[in-house]
């Protein structure tokens, strides 16, 4: 019987358009799925424990659930971009070490995290203004999601390696299987066990566990360009050092978001609960676009990474513009479509119709602005692509620390109205493209230069 392969594919050659659309459909699938995780915890929860028990998933935990995995994932897609460029290149021995050296961060990374933060949920619970009647059932949800983090950052540390060397599909499949799995655990120990959030907590965990075998078991047998083998693995210290270079600013990106979001959360929740149980349940909605709009951010990255070790400068470019294009279509008719149906869609998390009415205007005020930040997803995708994140990622601590955080810090406990706190976020993303923008294209030209200087 033959080896089996993986289908992988070919990004550096082909119609641009096409070969963008076949690998970023899984990947959004993927994502999409993977949000299902929380999102069904959130509407068991919400539907079968109650209005406090929807906001401890969907807020405070949801919030610090969030920057954990976000700040892993930025150290992950940095080494993604390493390996895709590995891969462009066609150096399988550096793609060999590139493997090994970050699959094995990702299990020391997860262990720290799963010990500090378990003991330092209630502290973290605290800072966050948590109200009393959600500060237990937040605890033991973080606690027990804490102590399972090893399989959710050994799944998104192997799905990205999977999609850095052009393999969307596989991840895509995996995810299915556990969210149907994810599913019926909430079901059994949520409904049927009364386990309360602790039983929707588990229920997550082990659908995680479930992921990471599958991947990890995929990267050992189903691809010839590169194959983990558990002796070999080891961190070498200048692939790690690359690694951790494009990574790090990503990471710091990514949690400099999750640091702005802690206090916007800090500030929802001084509203009280039910402001507080309508943002948990429109974080639900709001995380359909932001996995479609990430989703297309990565297959950039991993497009633009894979060109870039080619030497393939024109595809490089063009394909941020494509990309640009696709990304408008896609996340144009999310946009409507949760603008015109979010008042349906909210009855899946609360039956309470003043939760409701706060869910639907919160969404209704923010979603025509998301269109700023699908150019700015796509340009910083296309720039760490290419390995840049340094300049971009200071770019991105200016709007939030600069222009989001002093806006919600100061003007909002002045005000106290939700409002002046939502308008916080298209005013930082504004600000933060007027210096994208001209980067990009003072990047872009430079380069084009350096390749004409060249010939």
């Amino acid at each position: 019987m033959g080896k089996k392969t993986i289908e992988i594919n070919a990004i550096t050659e082909g119609i641009i358009w096409k070969q963008l659309l076949i690998f970023f459909f899984p990947i959004m699938l993927g994502t999409l799925i993977q949000q299902l995780y929380t999102t069904v915890d959130t509407i068991i929860v919400g539907r079968f424990v109650g209005k406090a028990a929807l906001a401890s998933v969907g807020g405070p935990a949801a919030v610090l659930s969030t920057i954990v995995v976000t700040f892993f994932n930025g150290l992950a897609n940095g080494a993604a971009v390493v390996i895709a460029q590995y891969y462009g290149a066609k150096d399988k021995g550096r793609l060999h070490t590139g493997l090994h050296t970050a699959y094995l961060f990702s299990i020391v990374v997860s262990l720290v995290i799963s010990v500090v933060g378990a003991v330092l949920t209630p502290w973290l619970l605290k800072i966050m203004n948590t109200p009393q009647d959600m500060m237990a059932s937040s605890t033991t949800y973080l606690r027990i999601y804490f102590m399972g983090i090893l399989f959710t950052l050994v799944y998104n540390m192997g799905a990205a390696i999977m999609r850095a060397v052009g393999d969307s599909k596989r991840p895509l499949l995996y995810l299915v299987v556990c969210c149907v799995l994810n599913i019926g655990l909430d079901i059994f120990m949520v409904v049927i066990l009364k386990m309360g959030i602790a039983g929707a907590a588990l229920a997550t965990v082990f659908s995680q566990c479930v992921s990471a075998f599958l991947v990890t078991w995929s990267l050992t047998k189903d691809y010839d360009s590169m194959k983990l083998q558990f002796r070999e693995l080891r961190m070498e210290a200048c692939v790690l050092k690359r690694e951790l270079k494009i990574g790090i600013p990503g990471a710091l990106q990514a949690c400099a978001y999750g640091v702005t979001n802690v206090v916007i959360q800090a500030s929802i929740n001084s509203f009280g609960t039910d402001i507080a149980a309508g943002w948990a349940a429109y974080g639900k909605l709001d995380l359909i676009f932001w996995t479609v709009s990430s989703a297309l951010g990565a297959a950039v990255t991993t497009f633009v990474g894979q060109n870039y070790g080619a030497g393939k400068w024109d595809r490089v470019y063009k394909s941020i513009r494509v990309n640009i294009g696709i990304s408008y279509v896609f996340t144009g008719m999310i946009i409507f479509t949760l603008y015109a149906f979010c008042e349906p869609m909210y009855h899946m998390f609360t039956t309470d119709p003043k939760v409701i009415d706060i869910g639907v205007y919160m969404l209704r005020f923010l979603v025509p602005s998301y269109l700023l930040s699908i150019l700015l997803e796509n340009l910083d995708g296309g720039l760490r692509g290419v390995g840049d994140v340094l300049w971009p990622t200071i770019f991105t601590f200016g709007g939030l620390f600069l222009i989001r955080l002093p806006w919600v810090m100061i003007l909002t406990p002045i005000y106290h109205k939700v409002e002046i706190l939502l308008i916080s976020y298209p005013i930082a993303w504004g600000g933060t493209l007027l210096f994208v923008i001209p980067y990009y294209f003072w990047k872009k030209k430079k380069c084009f230069n350096k390749i004409c200087s060249e010939k």
